[in-house]
């Protein structure tokens, strides 16, 4: 049976080139070495374009997520108990929920803003992630940030 994962750890030897500029222009921005977009781009010699296009999808892999946070955004249908069933996911992966945000619902649909505190007895980030995008009624899942 293949494996269905969402998520892969790979040697950055195999990551793309434009991938790894990405990262790096992140870093520019999150160290506030630079103001921009625009010049985290020019720095690392990319585009604006390749930036938004991958910036929500690579993450420099770290052994310790431990003690991080991670803000998430989902679009769900608005279903009674979905919210409910969502931070039944989070708390059976042993994550701390810090903030809870949900929009009203417009054309049936809420958008979640969701931050979660890794704790050391959280197990796998990565399945608890994909536990929640494989709900059918979560129309879209995006890590907003970590820290």
């Amino acid at each position: 049976m293949p494996d269905t994962s969402n998520y892969f750890v790979v040697k950055q030897k195999a990551v793309p080139e434009v991938l790894l500029k990405v990262v790096e222009a992140k870093m520019l921005l999150e160290t506030r070495r630079v103001e921009t977009v625009q010049e985290a781009a020019d720095q690392v010699g990319i585009s604006r374009s390749s930036f938004y296009k991958y910036k929500d999808d690579i993450f420099p892999f770290r052994d310790n997520v431990k003690g991080k946070t991670f803000t998430f955004m989902f679009q769900m249908h608005d279903e009674p108990g979905l919210l409910s069933d969502v931070l039944s996911i989070v708390a059976e992966y042993r994550a701390n929920i810090l903030t809870i945000h949900q929009s009203i619902p417009t054309n049936g649909v809420a958008t979640l803003t969701l931050s979660v505190e890794i704790l050391p007895t959280t197990g796998d980030v990565s399945g608890m992630i994909e536990a929640i995008e494989s709900r059918p009624d979560i129309q879209h899942l995006k890590i907003l940030g970590r820290e």
